[in-house]
């Protein structure tokens, strides 16, 4: 995954924002032998880490892409970032996902940093601080909020599962390493893993009993700005 977000072109810092717990040690290793800045913080209030994070990093725009998403295409980041730069006085949050296009596991969210250190300051209830950008994006009459949908006009959210919270996550997602991972081509695009699965529907099955299944169908009476059709239980 770091080697997929470092290969987007938009100008940026990286660091990678783990915990304090000690079985998170080798995330820490990994990130000294890459010579990546690397901030242990909060286990569950992931608000709270991505604030002191970004507060230490002195950053200005914020950009939160999510560790369970190793398949995510460097060219959605640099579109969401790009788009971001270049209408700076006009939001204060954008991302893809709200509502939700590409498939699931290509998740952007930037924001300006007086955002993220309002939501830290004011937010209490639980899924707000673990999911770190609710507070923001169910206020769009006080965010200023955009989203940039897949360019091809599909909606490919429900239907295509290329993050990892199960273990048959794992698996698919193995195989899809498996299949298109070499030396010489590390960094594979989002159609070449359509492709991949257009001629492999053994590997669409490890995974298909989860698709459309995330984090909102447990809340979706506290959420506002999300429906039932954007989760499946």
């Amino acid at each position: 995954m770091l080697e997929r977000v470092q290969a987007s072109t938009t100008p940026d810092a990286i660091t990678v924002a783990t915990t304090t717990d000690r079985g998170d040690d080798p995330i820490r290793d990994l990130c000294r032998q890459m010579a990546l800045d690397c901030f242990s913080g909060h286990p569950t209030d992931l608000l709270d880490r991505h604030y002191r994070a970004a507060k230490r990093a002195m950053a200005d725009i914020v950009v939160k892409i999510p560790s369970d998403c190793p398949l995510i295409d460097p060219a959605i980041i640099d579109r969401v970032l790009t788009f971001f730069a270049e209408n700076r006085d006009s939001y204060d949050f954008v991302s893809n996902l709200h509502p939700a296009t590409y498939p699931d596991g290509n998740d952007v969210e930037a924001m300006t940093f007086p955002s993220l250190e309002t939501a830290w300051k004011e937010a209490r209830k639980d899924f707000e601080r673990e999911h770190t950008t609710p507070f923001i994006w169910e206020q769009p009459d006080r965010f200023r909020i955009g989203n940039l949908e897949w360019e091809t006009g599909l909606n490919y959210s429900m239907s295509h599962r290329w993050t990892i919270d199960f273990p048959e996550d794992y698996e698919f997602i193995k195989a899809v390493y498996d299949a298109l991972w070499t030396d010489e081509r590390p960094v594979f695009s989002l159609q070449d893993v359509l492709h991949l699965l257009a001629q492999r529907p053994d590997i669409v099955s490890l995974n298909s009993r989860y698709a459309g299944v995330n984090w909102y169908r447990d809340h979706l009476d506290k959420l506002k700005t999300v429906t039932s059709e954007e989760t499946k239980r």
